[in-house]
């Protein structure tokens, strides 16, 4: 049976594993359990994966159909022009959305994706008081057992 940390990680070895270009700028994800940063470490862009929840439902009188939850968390402090930064850092966001969309997580072979969320794309108040960007992508994968 999987788990919601194997999920996590499964996207952490995709997204590391992508071949060189697909994301710009490059990063390397991690997982952690609490993706708090100060504002020093965000100098460089930090894509975390965050596990967040599973939704258990009966698919058949035998089995259980499991929607597994991950955020994926794009920070960075950023600069002077601020519009020119929010406007890489959503591209990136949407490099890894595009990236994830229908793709099998190699350590989850049975993991199938189902939706992807990015809402708000941004925190404004992160902006506004810290210069710093905050996107989360909550992404669903499904398991039947």
């Amino acid at each position: 049976m999987w788990t919601v940390i194997d999920i996590a990680d499964a996207v952490v070895g995709e997204l590391n594993a992508a071949p060189p270009g697909t994301f710009s700028p490059a990063f390397t994800a991690v997982r952690r359990a609490l993706p708090e940063y100060t504002l020093s470490d965000l100098a460089d862009l930090k894509v975390t994966v965050v596990p967040r929840g599973v939704e258990i439902v009966g698919s058949t009188r035998s089995t259980s159909q499991f929607d597994w939850q991950v955020d994926i968390g794009v920070q960075k402090k950023l600069g002077t022009d601020l519009d020119a930064e929010v406007t890489t850092l959503c591209k990136v966001a949407t490099q890894i959305a595009d990236y994830l969309r229908r793709r099998t997580l190699s350590g989850v072979p049975d993991a199938v994706w189902v939706r992807m969320k990015n809402d708000p794309v941004y925190a404004p108040d992160h902006l506004a008081d810290q210069r710093a960007f905050i996107g989360v992508l909550t992404v669903t994968y499904r398991t039947i057992g």
